[in-house]
């Protein structure tokens, strides 16, 4: 039976548009759960560009090795994911069963293997189905569609309780492009690179270059910076896709002030799709933003940001709406970054809690209490010693995460 829908689930779901040059598809293979679409198929034109961010773990999935592999070739003409087993831990038999999709995906396509991304997630360390697999790749080749959003969507997720989709438009030399993509990810979300799984496409013309320093520099700023629960997958992949169909000039300079507007939107879908995947989190009641200011840099920012996400005692205190921002401070002494106890000031919902090594005189409980009972809270903190800035989302934690996880190879 399918888990309750997150009560912090975005009230729509937007419906992508087509993006010229590109075809979806996501099908059932019964990977581990029957009756159940488990595995995604995309189709890009000749000459698309491809720029990836992979997980930092040191336990990477054959999947993982495969698209780091082939990455810097700059070039894709499918993408095939999986859910339901995320092939790792499986040994040189897992490395062998992701050449045989890429090779078989490729036969399907006309293309190279080494043009053929592969992804997986789920399980650890159980050996994935090949038959199943591989019988289901033809299937999905079927039903290709240039409004495929939805199924694919669907393919990548495991414990997520609905699919996580995004888009928008910018301008580049006059000639409007398209950015859409879908991630998946709800628990072992602490990315060391992007997130957990994550697919963007857009019909600009960008070089692989361009796109690859374009989405790092997106990433940092989006799925670098959430956390459910401080865990890091094995398998944590972002793809970003450029056709090139639009019809505008080039881009292969990053900087490029004409495809300003481009990063500019890039950044905000993959912001949009971050903050779904923590509003996805595992038993989350909660969606939470911290905002740092006043840090020795950006980075120390963000390092102390995720130490108050990561805390268990902040994360079960925002869930019982407990005001014990003495949790907060700790938090921020335990992530080795700089700070002045005499120069810290924290809020909550704006109301300023602490400064000057202390409570503020006259402190009243009572609103911070009520702003922790909403599901949306706001975490602020000023380090005091210098400009660095981050923010940083994250969720509560509650009793239904371990019962999910207790219960997930079940």
């Amino acid at each position: 039976m399918a888990a309750p829908v997150s009560p912090l689930a975005p009230a729509t779901t937007p419906a992508p548009p087509a993006i010229a040059g590109l075809r979806l598809a996501g099908v059932s293979a019964g990977i581990r759960y029957k009756g159940r679409t488990d595995l995604m198929l995309a189709e890009l034109a000749p000459g698309s560009t491809v720029a990836g961010v992979l997980t930092r773990s040191t336990m990477p999935g054959a999947p993982v090795d495969w698209c780091r592999r082939i990455l810097p070739r700059g070039a894709v003409r499918g993408i095939v994911v999986n859910s339901g087993n995320a092939n790792v831990f499986t040994g040189r038999a897992g490395a062998q069963l992701v050449e045989r999709t890429a090779a078989a995906t490729a036969s399907l396509l006309d293309c190279a293997p080494e043009e053929i991304f592969v992804s997986s997630t789920g399980v650890i360390g159980e050996k994935l189905p090949e038959a199943a697999l591989l019988a289901a790749l033809p299937q999905a080749q079927a039903v290709l569609s240039a409004d495929g959003w939805t199924p694919a969507s669907q393919a990548i997720m495991t414990t997520d309780t609905f699919p996580k989709l995004a888009w928008g438009r910018a301008t580049i030399d006059g000639v409007t492009v398209t950015i859409a993509g879908f991630a998946k990810g709800s628990g072992m979300i602490a990315p060391d690179m992007a997130t957990m799984l994550g697919y963007v496409f857009t019909d600009a013309a960008v070089a692989a270059p361009a796109l690859q320093a374009m989405l790092g520099d997106a990433v940092d700023r989006s799925f670098n910076s959430i956390t459910v629960d401080g865990d890091t997958s094995t398998s944590d992949t972002v793809l970003l896709c450029a056709t090139g169909k639009a019809g505008n000039r080039p881009v292969t300079d990053a900087g490029d002030p004409r495809a300003a507007e481009f990063r500019a939107q890039l950044a905000a879908i993959l912001r949009d799709l971050a903050m779904q995947i923590v509003r996805d989190g595992e038993g989350a009641e909660k969606f939470v933003t911290i905002r740092l200011k006043g840090a020795d840099s950006d980075r120390a920012a963000r390092r102390i940001g995720l130490a108050i996400g990561n805390s268990p005692l902040v994360k079960t205190a925002l869930a019982a709406a407990d005001a014990n921002w003495g949790r907060i401070v700790a938090a921020i002494g335990k992530s080795g970054e700089k700070a002045d106890r005499d120069r810290l000031m924290i809020s909550v919902g704006g109301t300023l809690i602490c400064r000057e090594g202390g409570p503020v005189a006259g402190y009243d409980e009572a609103p911070v209490a009520a702003h922790m009972k909403g599901r949306e809270i706001d975490i602020e903190v000023d380090i005091g010693i210098g400009t660095g800035v981050a923010t940083v989302w994250t969720c509560d934690l509650t009793h239904r995460y371990i019962d999910i996880n207790g219960s997930y190879r079940s």
